[in-house]
Parts: C-alpha cells; sequence; structure tokens
C-alpha cells in the first residue's frame, strides 16, 4: 500500500470516527459549555455566530469540534489549509462560493500569507472583498458583497498568529491534552463504531500510550486490530495489546521511536542540556519544526524535558525512564 493510500485510508477512519454532536464528544467539557451558549444564543437570533478560533495540539479535535458547530448550527462547513490560500482570487472563489450562515474553516491559519490576511480582515468584520481591478493608472477598487459566514481558524502555533487576525476572532478556545479516564472513554467508543471486542486491561494499556491525544488512540487501535486479527483471535486483550505495542515500537508511556531519539540525543550529545532548538535538531536529524510540534509538547507533558532562558533540559524523570544515570547537567549547577 503506498503512503497516499494508507494517508486516505487514515483521513477515512477518522472521519468515520469523528463524534458528530455534543453527547458523542467526550472531553474539552468547558469549551462544550460555552460554545453550546454561543450556538443556542445564534440560533435564536437566526444569525451567523462569532468567528472561532480554535488552538491546542495536533489531533486534538479541533476539526471535530468545528464540524460540530456547523451541525448543531444546520450549516455547510467548507475546510481549507492555509498554506493552499496562495493567490487573493483563491480567497475570493472561496468566500463568494460560500451561502449565507455557512462556516469556513482554516486549518494552520497561522500559515496563511500576509497578503492574503490583509484581504481576509474586511471579509471577517464588514463581509465584503476590497479588490483592486487592473494596474497602474488605470487601477480601481471595487467591493464585492459576500454572504454572512463564520471563520473558525484552527492552529497548533498561537505564538505565530498575526496580532490583527487573532483580534479579529471573537472568541478563542484552547484545547487541552485529554486526562486518563477520558482516554479511555474515547478507546471504547471507537473500538466500539470498528467492530473491535476489547478487553478493559486493553483499553488501560493503550489509553496510557495514546499521548492523551484521541488521533493517537484511534491510530493505535487500527494498527492493534490488524495486529489481533493476524495474530491472534480478533479480541483485543491486554496480552495482545502490549505484545502490539512493542511490535510497533511504542513504550508503555507511549514513547515512539522519534521520541527516544530526540531524548537521548539530548542526554548523551548535550549532557543532559541546556541546549538550543536548532543544535537539538540538528544534532538529532530531525527538523525543527517536527521537534516542536510532535515530540516536545508530550515530553514537556511528561515532565522529561524543561524550557529554560538557556534552552531545553532533560529531567531525571527522563534518565529514569530510559535507565540512565542521573547527574545535574554542569551549566545548571
Amino acid at each position: 500500500m503506498t503512503n497516499l493510500s494508507r494517508q486516505n485510508e487514515d483521513e477515512s477512519l477518522y472521519a468515520a470516527l469523528r463524534p458528530k454532536d455534543w453527547g458523542s464528544y467526550i472531553g474539552q467539557e468547558k469549551i462544550k459549555k460555552n460554545l453550546s451558549v454561543m450556538i443556542r444564543a445564534a440560533r435564536e437570533r437566526n444569525e451567523p455566530i462569532e468567528h472561532l478560533l480554535l488552538y491546542g495540539g495536533s489531533g486534538l479535535g479541533k476539526t471535530t469540534i468545528s464540524h460540530i458547530i456547523a451541525g448543531e448550527l444546520g450549516s455547510n462547513i467548507r475546510t481549507i489549509a492555509g498554506p493552499t490560500i496562495e493567490k487573493v482570487g483563491d480567497l475570493a472563489a472561496i468566500l463568494t462560493n460560500l451561502r449565507e450562515g455557512d462556516v469556513l474553516f482554516i486549518d494552520e491559519c497561522h500559515r496563511i500569507n500576509k497578503l492574503i490576511e490583509e484581504f481576509l480582515y474586511p471579509a471577517m468584520e464588514d463581509f465584503k472583498l476590497h479588490l483592486i481591478l487592473g494596474k497602474g493608472p488605470m487601477a480601481r477598487t471595487m467591493d464585492l458583497e459576500i454572504p454572512h459566514f463564520t471563520l473558525i481558524g484552527a492552529t497548533t502555533r498561537l505564538a505565530l498568529l498575526s496580532a490583527p487576525l487573532r483580534n479579529r476572532f471573537g472568541a478563542t478556545f484552547q484545547l487541552n491534552y485529554y486526562n486518563h479516564e477520558e482516554m479511555k472513554e474515547i478507546i471504547q467508543r471507537s473500538a466500539g463504531l470498528l467492530g473491535v471486542k476489547i478487553e478493559a486491561g486493553a483499553t488501560e494499556a493503550i489509553a496510557r500510550c495514546s499521548r492523551q491525544t484521541p488521533r493517537v488512540a484511534n491510530r493505535l487501535i487500527k494498527r492493534i486490530r490488524d495486529y489481533a486479527q493476524v495474530e491472534g483471535q480478533g479480541i483485543v486483550n491486554e496480552n495482545i495489546a502490549r505484545k502490539a505495542l512493542k511490535f510497533l515500537d511504542i513504550d508503555e508511556l507511549g514513547l515512539e521511536t522519534g521520541d527516544i531519539k530526540v531524548l537521548k540525543t539530548l542526554i548523551e550529545k548535550f549532557d543532559g542540556g541546556p541546549t538550543g532548538l536548532q543544535a537539538l535538531a540538528t544534532a538529532s536529524a530531525e527538523e525543527q519544526d517536527a521537534i516542536l510540534d510532535v515530540y516536545e509538547p508530550y515530553l514537556m507533558q511528561l515532565g522529561f524535558v524543561e524550557r529554560t532562558p538557556k534552552g531545553r533540559v532533560a529531567t531525571e524523570k527522563a534518565y529514569n525512564h530510559l535507565g540512565l544515570k542521573y547527574s545535574k547537567p554542569a551549566r545548571l549547577v
């Protein structure tokens, strides 16, 4: 199977497992309550809700929440990634094809071209596009009315979002990592939708390895289901789950090969730190964005890595997890 076909299969899987309403959405209770009030008020006034900004780690449910919002409003949703809007004409085509009350979901909105942002501001505030037709002395401006819509922006890097764009959102919500009990509920729900027979011990083991992230849990269930089908009787018990996780090079805390490599590089090549992001990326042969977005958030969540004014530092917990002798970095003594 090619990478593209596997990616398409994964996207279909996540779409099938995606909750369709607040009742089936597990976790993020405060956000759900806030949004429910906003949606009910907007429906009673028969108008779109304010533009919303959702931020948090990858796989925490930003896309899912956006689809639920559209469903609760009875609106269509158009989904697009920020970097794919390359020209003003692209933005104009997207906005003019929306219907009154539609939801436009822009993923990774911090990566929108800055020139495109300038045209997005009046669209968000006044529901108009200020277009320039022609060039030089013959150029003229034209205001194009667009339907009233709701923009939902999603980002994993809030700090990279420009202040003018950020300030035009009516409400901002941060999605947090899920607790252990919520992860177990999510795993049981997903297993049921996939027709997977899963025992309590297996649910516990998978929850501990899911990095407190639903997308990771769903990916693991899919892979462990395949393993159980080939190596077992199709039933996912604790023994099968642990064997499958070991087969996938995932340890009991959910650390994968890349996480271990970054952590060992920090400890073995930099004496546990402190060291800068660029040096760590070069020494571990990983992209800086991968360290920032994929590895570091979970390592910090576990308390294995700390950020200091001098750089990243491996903690005593990290040494203990890897079975290494801890000595406080000399540059921090």
